[in-house]
């Protein structure tokens, strides 16, 4: 029993030296230090926007072509004995030059013939032409011939018959003559009044033989076929010595003084931005009227920066419902379409380009970057150095650039960082950024 009550004893003993112990310890120990709990600043970049008059553009695409292309076909038939030594693709024939030659004798011969035949007609007509004039004279004098004669023969029947002076063989003598007077001026007169139908008929053979050797002179001409314009080849078939038909296609010219391309845009955009005049097609033509010709810019969409041109906004060539959208057509002159920079190619058909069409002019307008505007058409505002998202109206996008027309006030600072689902009211660490100033490309 006393065993039991000194192990009781000990360990009262040992837990309160431990506990003592402990105490001891934890006097020892120090507090620790207060740290004051700080808001993190989303780091952001920002711009200080003030509205200004912004001019819209809007932009298509369009593949580049000769405005004007002529397919040649002979306009007679036979064998090529030249052609020109640029004919074959992609060679250059300048304005008159041959192109080619088809042999020419045949037609020298028809020509030749037709003018043998057209100075015979002209001599017809003209040996006509006197004999018709000296014949009228001839009846005037068979006429009075005619008359003299008739008054003989009666002065001789009178005196016969009344005085019986005379003989009835001078009598019939005199009746003989008249009547011959009368016959050769009745025949002479039948052959005058004949004159003017035969004349007519030569006159009429004359025009006919002289379009007939106009046809031959023509066909002469057509044997030799030369270049309407500054052409460029774009297809050949034809070789020297070969025959060709009449009406074959031969050959295919391109004139590169004029290029247009043909640019497909939204319609909706093109009804709001676009500018027409007010003067109607001619008519009553139900079609739009001619779009101001406003200067446009053209870039070759595989190198944008070193190849850019400026062409001129000529018409509206076709609208679509189906798929709402305008083509417009842009013209850009062959002069243009040149560069001075030796390393840079000239615009040329076949060029598949983007097309920048300036448009109205929106007043009091904000232009931010195009990653300012969130999804739903809000912008996130730093107003006392803190994130507010608003919401704006955006009047048109183009190039990296938006253009807003409310929902934004002269002075604002607009973040430009692209957030993802920032808490509304995050302080913010700002850094400003210059205003845009311009529209991308």
């Amino acid at each position: 029993m006393r065993k039991l009550i000194l192990t009781i004893i000990a360990s009262v003993v040992v837990l309160m030296g431990g506990t003592l112990g402990m105490l001891a310890l934890a006097s020892l120990k120090k507090e620790p230090a207060k740290v004051e709990e700080k808001e993190l600043a989303l780091s952001v970049a920002a711009v200080r926007v003030s509205p200004r008059e912004i001019p819209v553009a809007i932009k298509g695409f369009g593949e580049a072509k000769a405005l004007n292309a002529v397919a040649i076909s002979p306009e007679v038939s036979g064998q090529v004995i030249e052609i020109h030594p640029n004919l074959e693709v992609g060679g250059v024939v300048p304005m008159g030059e041959i192109l080619f030659r088809i042999d020419p004798r045949d037609y020298q011969a028809r020509y030749d013939e037709a003018k043998a035949s057209l100075s015979q007609t002209e001599a017809i007509l003209k040996r006509l032409e006197t004999q018709y004039a000296t014949d009228r004279e001839r009846l005037k004098t068979l006429a009075r011939t005619r008359d003299l004669a008739q008054t003989d023969f009666q002065r001789k029947k009178e005196l016969l018959e009344k005085d019986q002076v005379g003989t009835k063989a001078g009598v019939d003598a005199a009746e003989q003559i008249s009547n011959q007077a009368a016959d050769g001026h009745d025949l002479l007169s039948q052959t005058v009044a004949m004159y003017p139908m035969r004349i007519d008929e030569a006159r009429g053979a004359l025009d006919s033989t002289r379009a007939m050797m106009e046809n031959a002179r023509a066909n002469l001409e057509r044997t030799t076929v030369t270049a309407p314009f500054n052409a460029r080849v774009k297809s050949v078939n034809l070789e020297r010595n070969q025959y060709v038909a009449l009406g074959a296609q031969v050959l295919t010219l391109a004139d590169d003084s004029v290029l247009e391309i043909l640019v497909s845009l939204d319609s909706r955009q093109a009804r709001q931005w676009l500018k027409f005049s007010n003067d109607a097609p001619a008519g009553d033509t139900a079609w739009f009227g001619a779009p101001e010709p406003v200067t446009c810019t053209v870039r070759w969409t595989e190198d944008r920066e070193a190849h850019c041109w400026l062409g001129k906004m000529v018409r509206v060539a076709e609208f679509a419902p189906e798929t709402r959208t305008m083509t417009v057509a842009v013209q850009v002159m062959g002069s243009d379409a040149r560069s001075n920079d030796a390393a840079a190619l000239p615009l040329v058909e076949g060029m598949y380009c983007s097309v920048e069409i300036p448009g109205q002019v929106i007043p009091n307008a904000y232009e931010i970057p195009v990653g300012a505007v969130t999804f739903d058409n809000k912008v996130y505002k730093a107003v006392d150095g803190r994130l507010k998202s608003v919401p704006v109206t955006v009047a048109h996008t183009q190039g990296d650039s938006v253009i807003v027309i409310a929902g934004i006030d002269a002075g604002d600072l607009i973040v430009t960082t692209r957030l993802s689902n920032p808490l509304e009211n995050s302080l913010l660490d700002i850094t400003v950024e210059d205003e845009p100033q311009g529209n991308a490309a």
